[in-house]
């Protein structure tokens, strides 16, 4: 991502509105002398002058709207694979940014016979957000592979991001070990909205133990909390833009809402339950445009292991801009042979 950003750069350094800038106080001096002595002439060269600036600002920030279409499909791979199997579970996730690069990102890992789980929301958004997250996933998964405890692994995180120079990223976090073994979660919560469990009798656990938001404090303390994924039970996280989410009257979406939907897509797999839940946080938005990245992660225990491990599987949703109605059927995923990091 850093040639991209370095090419946006250059290309505010060097643009026609600074080439603009510097000849208007070139001309500064002699503005009045042009004035009294202007000609036909002088007028179609100044008119030509700007026309071909103004073409060459256009041409600019195609290349500008290029290199942000380049940098979100790299954040895009990064958070691959965006539906997983694995063993008798399965994940499904999306992210919708507010801008062209989002601040939110989720990451699904293989840790010997865990699967590790993580969702992530650095504060801001668009281009700042979207330059840290590479580096702090980076960190992240070093940490998750060192540490069997997920409450050492975000505190290593915590300092390595306090121990930087400059202003550290303030980014509230999740990250959970699933054992296979066992169907033992466990996690810590780093300031992100609790994620729940919905379990198999439709009873409600939220995960809210853990600790404060990364990047705050240096010596922080962080704790580990336990759960049971069991079979027929469902996990789903989710960032802020999800239940700050408003319709057109100015009311949030609130969790309320969104645990009575996850109550309603019971059953259904990872996938499909992503996509009814996405449907319903924009069907309550309507036209209104997100005003935060909005991102749903759900993992599932299957209600019977399956004899074989699926591969994992990079889907493609809609854009958030279209209406919930396009989400009423999951588009036809491609199979892929990769795994997750």
């Amino acid at each position: 991502m850093l040639p991209l950003t370095e090419g946006m750069m250059d290309i505010h350094r060097t643009g026609p509105g600074n080439r603009l800038a510097q000849r208007a106080m070139s001309a500064d001096g002699s503005a009045s002398a042009r004035a009294l002595g202007a000609t036909g002439s002088d007028h179609t060269e100044n008119m030509q002058f700007l026309t071909d600036e103004l073409e060459a600002l256009r041409r600019d920030q195609a290349k500008l709207q290029q290199a942000l279409f380049e940098a979100a499909q790299v954040q895009r791979r990064l958070c691959a694979p965006r539906e997983f199997s694995w063993g008798q579970f399965e994940v499904a996730g999306e992210i919708f940014p507010v801008r062209h690069l989002s601040g939110d990102f989720f990451k699904v890992m293989e840790l010997g016979s865990a699967l590790g789980v993580v969702l992530g929301d650095i504060a801001g958004k668009g281009l700042t957000a979207g330059i840290w997250q590479p580096h702090l996933m980076g960190l992240i998964q070093r940490a998750a592979r060192r540490h069997a405890d997920p409450a050492d692994a975000v505190a290593e995180v915590n300092k390595e991001l306090c121990h930087d120079d400059g202003q550290p990223p303030i980014t509230a976090l999740f990250f959970a070990r699933i054992d296979s073994r066992t169907n033992e979660l466990v996690y810590c919560n780093a300031g992100l909205p609790a994620p729940f469990l919905l379990q198999a009798n439709k009873t409600l656990e939220h995960l809210a133990r853990g600790g404060p938001i990364l990047g705050a404090m240096k010596d922080a303390s962080y704790q580990t909390g336990t759960a049971a994924l069991n079979r027929g039970d469902m996990l789903i996280l989710y960032s802020d833009g999800v239940t700050e989410c408003r319709n057109r009257e100015d009311v949030e979406f609130e969790v309320d809402r969104l645990t009575a939907a996850g109550r309603g897509v019971h059953g259904l797999s990872a996938s499909k339950a992503l996509f009814s839940l996405l449907g319903t946080v924009l069907d309550f938005a309507d036209s209104c445009s997100p005003l935060d990245d909005l991102t749903l992660l759900v993992v599932r225990c299957r209600d019977a292991i399956r004899s074989e491990q699926l591969p994992s599987r990079n889907i493609e949703f809609p854009d958030p801009q279209r209406r919930a109605a396009s989400l009423s059927q999951p588009k036809p995923s491609v199979r892929g042979g990769s795994s997750p990091e």
